[in-house]
């Protein structure tokens, strides 16, 4: 899971971490078995606590792809999808996802750019973190001369094409970070500061690598990331895990990379240009893309290369009437393994909430369907995805391999870790504004006297940093909702206090543990919401699209033209 929703409300509303909160964790709790009978319809806090209690054990060992504690995950979730009538899409309930790590080794790896006053090298993390996701032991740039492209940006929907009339085979694309929106605040360019999936650094890589650049380099700032250097530093360093790809990556860019600012700014220089100057210029759409004269890039990345195998788990309840169309919730069942270099005597991170919450959310949402007197009209399907700590692999996996036609399914629900709180009066919409799924979130929400609130910092684009983009990139109607703030006992102050805490101390660490005290009132709220929400797709004809405007319309458009 990408944290931030809890931080972002916090600084909204001037909160600080590390208030009121719950007690110590229970450590290693032990896995239960599962019941004989179905429990029934009712979203129930005893089976949440089960399946959270029992993925979050010491015994599954934080559930690292491609580990022995994966594999028990993955077999307990098709323990269960079987348990309760789910059937396999296919003869399998494992979608096999093919993995790949590369390790950049930093002693023989090296970025340098030749310019008219002499070659610098650009310390590794400090100027610049690179990789490769080509799969092979050794990659070279050679002379790549360098180019400015601003925002590295197609986007024919919103007018704007920072490649027109460019040819740049062979050469380094340098570009900003986020979207021409996010830098003008416009609400008319793009979505405004809300950021579009054009500004999300994947999205440029990609791109580059489709114009045929031979290498890409993303500069650095602060606020237009959403996070500081040090995230870049600790993310893109180390082993990398990527999908294991046909072409072993041979259709990407040779370098991806980040500048840091400082270092851009000293290029912009030595090319005799004014990056602040440019800067303001590419976000309009009079800007042309402007080389970096006299400036050449040449690199050398030796890598580590490892291959290893996973799984998605999926699980499909036909339906009664039309089982050739599909409601999916799907939610990540990975987490981050064990880690011997931790300090101090645990070395397990559990991931409770992260994402061990979501995965017992999909399995009572699909018990609800499952013992529901009336066998819904639509077919339920399950999809527990891999390997989302490494980059949203398992979902990405599953997008270009769907197991049912991506046509067929009528919208999509993602939950990625719901943070056991008492009941809210709210439900958070991530990346609102973008679906009609929205729409009928809110009327189920309205129904339970409780409200929408739309994530406090759009900008950040927390929307692109979960596994529902994976689908909404295809055309998918997508949702990613997640449990509010608004605590009925303690209201807003109360909530963001719990959020940040767990933030500041729990997430993405060994202390992210079932505790035996936790409330589960308002995650049965939450849960309830998305269930009645994928209900209202599962036993009518309605099928919801993507809001006019939206960057993943036309997507939808073109995928539904034939029906």
């Amino acid at each position: 899971m990408t944290h931030g929703r809890f931080l972002a409300a916090a600084a909204a509303l001037g909160l600080a971490a590390g208030c009121g909160g719950e007690g110590p964790a229970e450590s290693g709790s032990a896995p239960e078995a599962a019941p004989a009978a179905l429990s029934g319809p009712a979203i129930a806090a005893a089976d949440l606590a089960r399946h959270i209690r029992t993925l979050a054990s010491d015994e599954f060992e934080g559930r690292a792809p491609a580990t022995p504690g994966g594999e028990k995950t993955r077999a307990y979730i098709a323990g269960e999808f079987e348990r309760l009538g789910f059937e396999p899409v296919g003869d399998s309930y494992f979608q096999p996802v093919p993995l790949v790590e590369s390790t950049l080794d930093p002693a023989r790896s090296w970025l340098r750019i030749e310019t008219p006053e002499g070659e610098k090298e650009l310390a590794y993390r400090e100027d610049a973190v690179f990789w490769t996701k080509r799969v092979a032991e050794n990659v070279d740039l050679d002379a790549s001369e360098m180019v400015f492209v601003g925002y590295g940006v197609v986007a024919p929907e919103y007018g704007w094409n920072d490649y027109e009339g460019l040819d740049v085979a062979g050469k380094t694309v340098v570009m900003l970070v986020n979207d021409p929106g996010f830098a003008t605040g416009d609400p008319e360019l793009f979505n405004g500061r809300a950021m579009t999936y054009y500004g999300r650094w994947t999205y440029k890589y990609e791109e580059a690598a489709r114009q045929g650049a031979a290498a890409a380099l993303v500069i650095h700032e602060d606020d237009a990331a959403g996070y500081g250097w040090g995230v870049v530093e600790g993310s893109w360093s180390g082993p990398q895990l990527d999908l294991a790809r046909a072409d072993d990556g041979a259709s990407r860019v040779a370098v991806e990379g980040w500048l840091s600012n400082a270092a851009a700014r000293d290029l912009f220089a030595a090319a005799g240009l004014d990056f602040d100057a440019l800067k303001a210029a590419a976000k309009t759409r009079e800007f042309k893309a402007q080389p970096l004269t006299g400036l050449t890039a040449s690199a050398k990345l030796a890598n580590a290369i490892r291959r290893s195998e996973s799984a998605n788990v999926v699980g499909v309840l036909p339906g009664a009437e039309a089982p050739d169309e599909y409601v999916l919730y799907m939610g990540h069942w990975d987490h981050l393994g064990v880690n011997p270099d931790t300090e101090g005597e645990d070395k397990i991170y559990n991931g409770a909430v992260d994402n061990a919450t979501g995965i017992a959310a999909i399995l009572e949402i699909g018990e609800k369907f499952a013992t529901n007197p009336e066998r819904p009209r639509r077919s339920i399907l399950l999809a527990a995805v891999t390997a989302e700590e490494s980059g949203l692999l398992g979902s990405a996996y599953l997008a270009e391999n769907p197991p049912v036609p991506l046509k067929n399914i009528v919208g999509g629900i993602n939950i990625d870790a719901v943070l056991p709180l008492p009941a809210t009066r709210d439900i958070i919409v991530i990346g609102h504004g973008a679906s009609e799924l929205e729409d009928i979130l809110a009327e189920r929400a309205q129904a339970r006297d409780m409200y929408v609130r739309p994530d406090a910092e759009p900008e950040k684009g927390y929307f692109y940093r979960s596994d529902h983009i994976s689908l909404a990139k295809k055309g998918v109607p997508m949702l990613y909702a997640d449990a509010g703030i608004d605590l009925v006992e303690g209201g807003e102050k109360a909530g963001l206090a719990r959020g940040a805490q767990y933030t500041a101390e729990r997430y993405h660490k060994p202390a992210d543990e079932f505790d035996e005290s936790w409330t589960f009132d308002g995650m049965i709220r939450t849960v309830e919401v998305l269930y009645e929400t994928g209900a209202a797709l599962a036993y009518s004809d309605r099928w919801p699209n993507w809001y006019e405007g939206n960057e993943f319309r036309v997507l939808r458009d073109a995928q539904r033209a034939d029906e």
